[in-house]
């Protein structure tokens, strides 16, 4: 926890306008370093300390100057152990800012563990793996509905949400879920890449099926001006675009879920062939209740029950993502040739987990 201080403290004071290797010089045998911020905008300190930290410096850093509470904890995650509070500065507010957030995703200076590694440790909990192995036994033969009921069973106390792209295929798993609880949340990654099309199906098909709980998601603002101010990074990198627009929103969306439903099926790529109806990725349940379908119980399902089709079916798009990285199949490809088409790339990673998308 990020300390808060009263009075003007002592150890060498220094402008985080100051250069890195000049702060470093100054400070190697220095026990305390006070970094002074002219400005709450300006970022230099938070960079300071973090570099002082990667660069081995073990003594105490302290900020202070022009700073919000509202800062507290990244100024802790970016390796400063406390904060001198001006004259009439709330000391209760600091605290409260520091601990508003009880995880993060990404590694700092501060050693506390991402979400990411708790998840990773968490997955290798018998218990989650031995529910997994419970459930696929339970639910082997039976149908998606049974299967998605299964894991709405209140009985297991499990927080279950679902994620959909409002796609080609996403109204067989969503119409299954709504026949059993039209209130299970729905993450949408609103990208900023859609295609038209697909914005309209998304309002249609909520209203059609009747859910309540369709939650949008947008990348970051921070990151996205910082990774891809001119909306262009699919140009050079679709990984990293990707990472941008769907893994990440999709990790702080889903922080409160320990398990999701997705429309996942066997035959649509060679990375899920192996897919079973319950598996346990990153510490989190993955629930797949369309996993042993193929493309005609999709559509027998879409007829049977009198289901809209997502508007650019008919124009030959049979996976359905980010308008840059789809097109329209051919007679005879398969049904996701056209995403990522051209590229050694297919899935967007949030299926992947943290080891494989990382790989």
């Amino acid at each position: 926890m990020l300390q808060t201080l009263e009075g003007r403290q002592n150890g060498l004071r220094l402008s985080v306008a100051t250069p890195v290797d000049e702060v470093e010089a100054a400070a190697a045998d220095e026990d305390v370093l006070v970094l002074e911020f002219d400005a709450f905008r300006d970022g230099r300190g938070f960079s300071l300390a973090a570099i002082l930290r990667e660069r081995g410096y073990a003594g105490r850093l302290i900020a202070a100057g022009k700073l919000l509470p509202d800062q507290a904890r990244h100024l802790r995650r970016s390796g400063f152990d406390g904060v001198e509070l001006g004259e009439g500065a709330d000391a209760a507010a600091w605290a409260r800012m520091d601990q508003a957030f009880s995880a993060a995703y990404q590694p700092a200076a501060d050693p506390a563990p991402t979400i990411w590694r708790r998840r990773r440790a968490a997955s290798n909990d018998p218990d989650l793996k031995a529910l997994a192995d419970r459930l696929n036994r339970e639910t082997e033969g039976k149908d998606a509905s049974e299967i998605v009921k299964a894991a709405l069973n209140p009985a297991l106390g499990l927080r279950v949400g679902a994620i959909s792209s409002f796609g080609a295929e996403s109204a067989v798993l969503l119409d299954t879920i709504a026949r059993q609880n039209l209130d299970v949340p729905v993450v949408f990654l609103e990208t900023g890449q859609h295609f038209l099309q697909t914005l309209s199906y998304r309002t249609q098909l909520t209203k059609v099926l009747g859910l309540t709980d369709v939650r949008l998601v947008a990348p970051d603002a921070g990151e996205k001006a910082m990774l891809d101010a001119r909306d262009d990074l699919w140009k050079t990198d679709a990984d990293a675009c990707c990472d941008l627009r769907k893994v990440r929103p999709l990790a702080r969306a889903t922080a409160g879920f320990n398990a999701l439903i997705t429309g996942r099926k066997r035959y649509q790529a060679a990375t899920r062939a192996a897919l079973k109806p319950f598996e346990v990725l990153d510490g989190v349940l993955r629930i797949n209740p369309l996993a042993n379908w193929d493309a005609a119980d999709v559509e027998a399902w879409l007829d049977d029950h009198d289901l809209p089709r997502h508007p650019l079916v008919e124009q030959g798009y049979r996976s359905i993502g980010c308008w840059p990285c789809t097109r329209a199949v051919q007679d005879g490809e398969d049904a996701r040739a056209g995403r990522w088409s051209g590229m050694d790339k297919v899935e967007c990673g949030i299926h992947l987990g943290q080891r494989q998308a990382a790989a």
